[in-house]
């Protein structure tokens, strides 16, 4: 038994029931106290009692943090209503409604240099409680029960910057809010025009989601346009996707519907960093360098760092050594990114890369130059792997490509 309204097994309806006696005193004050709701939360912890109880009132408290009730009227900062991209648009063949994020034309940086991230989990947060609204509209539309919407990823410009740290941090905690919040509302989670970058990304936020919603999670390979109309009807899809719908101008990428986002202006920014932990702090003294060496197994992980100096600028540049178990001099090595000079003390630094072929890549911190000072040095470098998973999806999806010959 699937365990949704109409489909329970005995056990299941006698659960159903001690559920909304145990919740006698909440029910109330629910957004919704109908057995579609309340199910919701049994299923997000297979039935378990207990288990439901404690998710339900967690996200009760959760309302009442975030005024839930009154955020759909809720007006975001200019600079996220401009900048931060995505939108409804249209529905899918059962009446569900999609929602487009669309990722590469995506600044973060500016962003989170120009609002809070308080405020962009916020917005985040809005789109789930708009969807559960729209959801509302297409029941009484339709005259059945819409319970769930279905979201496609466009993952076309995905690239390093999307990696910055705290960016990466927006995502995660949303995603644990969204599961924590608001189980069983995703139908699916469509991924189309994902770069090699992908399983990186993705492996960054999967800890985020559970079981059940990673199984949601389809990537669409090079024919994604064909495969997206197996979802969404072309009247409902717009033309920039595969579909026949435009703005009342002809516009193709529905822009009165979906934000594409675009780099923030400097006019909006707030502040010129995003204050940062670092994991490490060490002095590098006069006249020396500091090697941190990161043994990179397989081809397609990512290096990421984040440094700032105390006491005047600071050289950096990545190496690959080309002898294993010693020290090696920079001009010993395999430059990888070319070494020079940061203003880390007055704006600190960050940044990654991909790397190309496995082996002990060095992140080299030089003060040679300075015969005078020691600097303080405060850094952050890690290795992102690629989910395997997915990885293995956008390949078996490559090699389905038809040769130029056909």
């Amino acid at each position: 038994m699937s365990g949704r309204v109409g489909d329970l097994s005995p056990q299941q309806q006698e659960a159903l029931a001690r559920f909304r006696e145990n919740l006698q005193n909440l029910l109330p004050m629910l957004p919704n106290a109908d057995d579609y709701f309340l199910l919701r939360w049994l299923l997000a912890r297979n039935f378990d009692l207990q288990k439901s109880e404690d998710m339900l009132r967690r996200h009760m408290e959760f309302r009442k943090q975030q005024d839930l009730d009154n955020i759909v009227t809720w007006q975001p900062p200019e600079v996220i209503q401009l900048y931060d991209s995505g939108g409804l648009c249209g529905y899918d063949y059962e009446g569900s409604p999609v929602y487009f994020c669309i990722i590469g034309s995506l600044d973060p940086k500016g962003l989170l240099l120009s609002a809070s991230k308080q405020d962009l989990i916020r917005k985040r947060i809005k789109v789930c409680e708009l969807l559960l609204h729209e959801c509302e509209l297409q029941t009484q539309k339709l005259g059945r029960k819409i319970e769930m919407s279905l979201m496609v990823f466009d993952m076309e410009g995905l690239s390093l910057k999307h990696l910055w740290k705290p960016a990466v941090e927006v995502y995660q905690q949303f995603f644990g809010i969204l599961e924590a919040n608001y189980p069983e509302t995703l139908k699916n989670l469509i991924i189309i025009r994902a770069p090699k970058l992908f399983p990186v990304a993705f492996n960054l936020v999967k800890s985020f989601m559970s079981e059940e919603t990673r199984r949601k999670i389809v990537i669409l390979g090079d024919n994604w346009k064909q495969e997206l109309t197996k979802f969404i009807s072309p009247d409902q899809l717009p033309v920039e996707f595969g579909g026949t719908m435009t703005d009342p101008d002809g516009n193709p990428k529905c822009l009165t519907k979906i934000n594409y986002g675009g780099e923030v202006p400097k006019s909006y920014y707030l502040c010129n960093q995003v204050r940062l932990q670092y994991e490490h702090t060490v002095s590098v003294g006069r006249g020396s360098s500091l090697q941190v060496e990161n043994e990179i197994l397989f081809p397609g992980c990512v290096l990421r760092w984040q440094f700032a100096s105390d006491g005047g600028d600071v050289g950096f540049g990545v190496f690959l050594k080309t002898k294993m178990g010693e020290r090696q001099k920079a001009r010993e090595m395999t430059e990888v990114l070319p070494s020079q000079r940061y203003n880390a003390h007055l704006v600190p630094e960050d940044g990654s890369l991909t790397c190309l072929q496995a082996g002990v890549y060095v992140l080299r911190f030089d003060n040679t130059y300075s015969r005078m000072h020691a600097k303080k040095l405060s850094y952050t470098v890690e290795v992102l792997l690629p989910d395997k998973a997915s990885e293995e999806t956008l390949q078996s999806l490559k090699a389905m490509r038809p040769s130029p010959t056909q």
